[in-house]
């Protein structure tokens, strides 16, 4: 099969042009990462190369050795993304310690992956484990709402939690672990990797603030969709917040267990306190 016709590879396109449209990648921001399934490298191997060099990582992940990735490129447009893929995504290759990469196809003009791989790769190797190898898209995207509530709200899981899930029924069904909170780091570093992927042990969704927010999921519908849910929760806030400071009614952590039981979830009860 031709690598830009497999499915993975155009869901991977649509989802970059989809984040585009939303307003979430301004000039180069944002990137994304699928780690590729071993059918779906066996369906394209034809067309990857193993001439270049291998790359230090910047740091270890031995849980994703071997492993292969489609990632977007380093100083890449989103908006290029789906008018010429071969000059701004590649696929690289994890060698067998884990702390090295090569490009196999792709960034056909140069360029490296995305400066985030380390957060991407750590990120990748947390999720494998926790979901039993479910998750495999990593997603980071600059959404607007959500970065204004990080200079309003307390840096704090519980108060980002509890004000999103308040906002909208569906939020503590969609992302029911809740979200975590990165306080502000210089991007692209170890030290960012290893903060986030701390809160991913626990959550699918970490705000980096005034920066922007990182999602892991199973596939790109789902991924996008939680990216989705929790910005539009954001949007709410934002309007009730200017507004009026107070609201004069909400969900309550009683309505929330209802939901829970409903719905077939748990919610932690540490984000149920009476306010």
């Amino acid at each position: 099969m031709k690598l830009l016709e497999a499915p993975f590879v155009q869901g991977f396109i649509r989802m970059c042009d989809d984040g585009f449209h939303q307003n979430w990648h301004e000039r180069n921001g944002g990137n994304l990462s699928y780690r590729i399934k071993s059918e779906e490298i066996e369906s394209v191997k034809e067309e990857l190369s193993r001439d270049k060099p291998w790359q230090p990582i910047g740091t270890g992940v031995p849980g994703l050795k071997g492993e292969y990735f489609l990632v977007t490129g380093s100083g890449k447009y989103f908006r290029n993304v789906i008018l010429d893929p071969a000059a701004n995504i590649c696929v690289v290759e994890v060698d067998e310690t884990g702390e090295n990469y090569r490009i196999c196809w792709g960034l056909v003009d140069g360029g490296r992956p995305t400066s985030e791989l380390p957060s991407h790769l750590m990120n990748h190797e947390v999720k494998k484990a926790a979901s039993g190898g479910r998750h495999r898209v990593i997603y980071h995207a600059h959404p607007a709402n959500i970065i204004a509530l990080t200079f309003v709200l307390p840096l704090e899981d519980k108060v980002f939690t509890r004000e999103l899930w308040e906002m909208a029924t569906e939020c503590p069904v969609v992302f029911p672990a809740g979200v975590g909170v990165v306080g502000w780091m210089v991007p692209g570093g170890r030290d960012i990797a290893v903060a986030t992927s701390e809160l991913m042990k626990r959550y699918d969704v970490a705000v980096w603030t005034h920066h922007g927010c990182f999602c892991s999921g199973e596939d790109f519908d789902l991924t996008f969709g939680l990216m989705h849910t929790v910005e539009k929760s954001a949007e709410i806030l934002v309007k009730v917040m200017s507004i009026r400071p107070d609201k004069l009614q909400t969900i309550r952590p009683r309505e929330f267990r209802d939901l829970a039981a409903d719905f077939h979830v748990t919610l932690p009860e540490e984000f149920l306190f009476e306010k």
